[in-house]
């Protein structure tokens, strides 16, 4: 092998395909359609965005919705934003779901999972915090309690 080939192979390391996004870098933008709204990511600059990747079949899901659900009333006149992107393939699922859990937050259905595979998101939940500027600033694997102090402080600081 020449220097070349092996220097882009180490620089390429193992990503095939899209890389996932970076801590500090600007947030990939995307716009979600389903059959209630259309939301683009970029209609919250100015705000904290909290992006959650989530399912209505994924029990870590289900455990975390209601701090994601109550950190968004604690939070959102002070600039926090929780958009939240269900997987969901099956529309009357979600629905349901919806009702059954009394999800009082901005939640779009995009069964292609085109905005989540951007972000290189394949398990659930994934979080994303974004700040007032559009820029990734931390991300969540996993159930999060969203209303830890921790958490709550560092969303109103942003």
């Amino acid at each position: 092998m020449s220097g070349i080939v092996v220097l882009f192979l180490t620089l390429t390391g193992c990503y095939g395909g899209s890389r996932p996004p970076h801590i500090g870098t600007p947030a990939p933008d995307f716009t979600v359609q389903d059959s209630d709204r259309k939301v683009s990511l970029d209609e919250f600059r100015g705000k904290v965005v909290v992006l959650n990747f989530w399912a209505t079949w994924c029990p870590p899901c289900i455990e975390e919705m209601p701090s994601l659900v109550e950190m968004q009333q604690r939070m959102k006149g002070k600039g926090v934003e929780v958009f939240a992107i269900s997987v969901d393939a099956d529309q009357g699922a979600y629905q349901n779901f919806l009702k059954a859990h009394n999800v009082n937050l901005l939640t779009v259905r995009d069964p292609d999972q085109k905005s989540n595979n951007l972000y290189g998101t394949f398990k659930f939940p994934e979080t994303y915090i974004i700040d007032r500027k559009g820029v990734l600033r931390r991300k969540f694997i996993g159930a999060v309690d969203w209303n830890q102090p921790e958490i709550v402080d560092y969303l109103a600081k942003l």
